[in-house]
């Protein structure tokens, strides 16, 4: 650095790389050109807050003069751009040191860095780059050359004025300046000359800086008319503004179903205002990695620093809209990624644990309200079981499941179940299936209805996932009713159950007929009025969770895999049958007809039935045989 001690006008020439590290933060750091002005108003906010703290704290010596505010003026003809704070304001001295930060010494080592994370495409290092405050350089992105003029907030201060083009030096003067604060005036590069428009700037303001507790005006126009609500006690929050607020933040046009306030102060401080959607987001339903790419809204010294932070929440929670806002957090270069911070992981962990137990209140506090929560995001809430650990307690307790014994559209949870289980019974029953009204006729319920045994029904595709990782609750194990077992002293079936020479002639009867479309017949202890029904092996996949399997798998052709076939040999069907083959008749094309008829009806109930044409047929000529005279 070199200085012209004849010269009023001090030159000071940038180390040989400025020039390149320059180039770096416009083309590298930034993603869009608008954040040279989130960069400035924030920089204008912190300048506004350091002179409220030494007003507050300090007697004399100071310009108090003048309101703190933010004030930006643009005109479109010529491209001229200024913004204007009455901050706490520089000598010269904290003029070369602010605005000189790029050239101290490790500006190299900082640039080799850079390029060699931007060559293996590695995230940027927020521990190396969040020693340089050059947030202010972004200006060069829109133009040419740049103009500051400041005056510190000691009374009796010289005013100050620097120049740079950004290229290889910058230049400090004296300037004539009667009010404390600082000015910087630029004209816009001809592409970027919307941003000489009002409208436009009134834009990117809403967009990063409506909540900048300063006064931000366009002439005499204040633009950031509202208020950072998340800062203000909960008792103060008026319904109505809570609602507009939410509406501004999520781009939705109803009202949030809840919202909760959250300020924390320890280990970390930060205050939240977290919503609850009134259903959910179309792109939730329909996109399946919606989730990945939302996160609420993060804040530091309420500036805008992350429109959808991912790192603020846990995926299953990510359906929550809001506003963190924190002064704890360190920042990178750029404001476009967060550093990796254990701060972060702390405000994550605290964010969670209170959403989880506000939801909680929800359900024993406003019952009605937490139903309308659950049906619009139960389904992302269990992702959480298999993917948070921490919290799998609390979010098991949050589950909700219609049963056997609950109307539609009312739920229990595992807690009541366990609570009002019939007298002898040690497991949790629950059976998976496509419709609530599917499920309630299906032959595997039989047994469990008639010893009046409550079974959670599982509908929601994601259930064949999660719930049978639960392993049990309360420690009673969590069985589907195709792998339970089943006391058979306990229930009889309609009529007198087959001999033991007939129960084994009509189990070969059709294992003869159904051949390897099977993997076995066994006599059926479950099966009360129907004469039979499907299950899995008991190391098999449940049948539903292996239809899902099959439909989220490339291979549409993949197999199923085979099941068992369990026949209620006290079913006049499968009687009759025994009767047949006792007498010799098991080539008959009608006894062989009704017994795969038989097979393929209980894969119509499962929903794997492949040939509905073939299954019609043959029950034609069956109908046709029953009516010959």
């Amino acid at each position: 650095m070199s200085s012209n001690a004849t010269s009023p006008v001090r030159e000071f020439e940038y180390k040989a790389e400025m020039k390149q590290l320059l180039d770096l933060i416009v083309h590298s750091l930034y993603t869009h050109p608008e954040i040279f002005l989130r960069e400035l108003i924030s920089n204008a906010s912190d300048a506004l807050g350091k002179a409220r703290f030494r007003m507050l704290s300090s007697d004399e010596g100071l310009d108090r003069s003048g309101d703190l505010k933010i004030t930006i003026t643009v005109d479109k003809e010529s491209g001229n751009f200024v913004i204007e704070d009455t901050g706490i304001g520089m000598s010269e001295e904290e003029l070369i040191a602010n605005l000189g930060t790029v050239a101290k010494s490790g500006t190299l080592g900082f640039m080799e860095a850079l390029k060699e994370q931007q060559t293996d495409g590695q995230r940027l290092d927020a521990n190396l780059i969040g020693q340089f405050g050059v947030g202010f350089y972004s200006v060069f992105m829109v133009t040419d050359e740049v103009t500051v003029e400041t005056k510190s907030i000691e009374s009796g201060s010289q005013g100050w004025r620097w120049k740079s083009s950004g290229q290889g030096s910058y230049t400090i003067e004296p300037a004539e300046r009667e009010v404390r604060g600082t000015r910087i005036s630029f004209t816009l590069k001809e592409e970027f000359k919307e941003f000489a428009e009002e409208y436009r700037v009134e834009q990117v303001i809403k967009k990063y800086s409506n909540f900048v507790e300063y006064p931000i005006c366009i002439g005499t126009r204040q633009i950031n008319s509202m208020t950072a609500l998340w800062q203000r006690p909960k008792s103060e929050l008026k319904e109505e503004e809570v609602n507009e607020f939410y509406k501004f933040i999520a781009n939705d046009f109803k009202d949030p179903l809840d919202y909760l306030h959250v300020s924390v102060e320890g280990a970390v401080s930060f205050k939240a205002l977290l919503f609850i959607p009134s259903e959910a987001p179309m792109e939730l339903l329909y996109n399946q990695g919606a989730l990945e790419k939302r996160g609420p809204q993060l804040y530091v010294k309420k500036v805008l620093i992350q429109n959808e932070c991912r790192d603020l929440l846990p995926e299953y929670l990510r359906f929550v809209s809001g506003v963190v806002d924190t002064e704890d957090l360190s920042l990178n270069v750029s404001r476009e990624l967060v550093q990796a911070s254990p701060v972060m992981a702390k405000i994550k962990q605290i964010l969670t644990s209170k959403l989880l137990g506000w939801f909680d209140t929800l359900a024993r506090e406003q019952p009605e309200k937490f139903r309308t929560f659950y049906k619009a995001f139960g389904t992302i809430i269990k992702i959480g079981l298999n993917t948070d650990y921490t919290n799998r307690d609390k979010i098991i307790d949050l589950l909700r499941f219609e049963t056997t014994k609950t109307a539609e559209g009312e739920y229990v949870t595992l807690k009541q179940y366990s609570e009002r289980m019939a007298e002898g019974q040690t497991e949790i029953y629950f059976h998976s299936g496509n419709s609530r009204s599917q499920m309630l006729v299906h032959p595997n319920l039989e047994y469990f209805k008639k010893r009046d045994i409550e079974v959670l029904l599982l509908s929601d595709p994601v259930d064949v996932f999660v719930i049978p990782s639960i392993f049990e609750y309360d420690k009673k194990p969590l069985k589907s009713i195709e792998k339970a077992e089943i006391d058979t002293s306990t229930v009889e079936p309609e009529g007198e159950r087959l001999g033991a020479e007939g129960t084994v002639g009509v189990i070969s009867l059709f294992k003869e007929v159904l051949g390897d479309r099977i993997a076995d017949v066994v006599e059926s202890k479950r099966l009360v009025s129907s004469p039979v029904t499907l299950v899995s092996g008991k190391d098999a996949m449940d049948s539903q969770f292996e239809k899902m399997m099959k439909m989220m798998s490339k291979d549409a052709d993949m197999p199923a895999s085979k099941k068992i076939l369990e026949v209620n040999t006290a079913h006049p069907i499968i009687r009759n049958l025994a009767g047949k083959y006792a007498v010799g008749l098991s080539t008959d094309p009608v006894v062989r007809a009704a017994v795969t008829q038989l097979f393929e009806s209980a894969l119509l109930l499962e929903g794997d039935l492949e040939s509905v044409a073939d299954y019609v047929s043959r029950m034609n000529e069956l109908v046709e045989a029953a009516t010959r005279s």
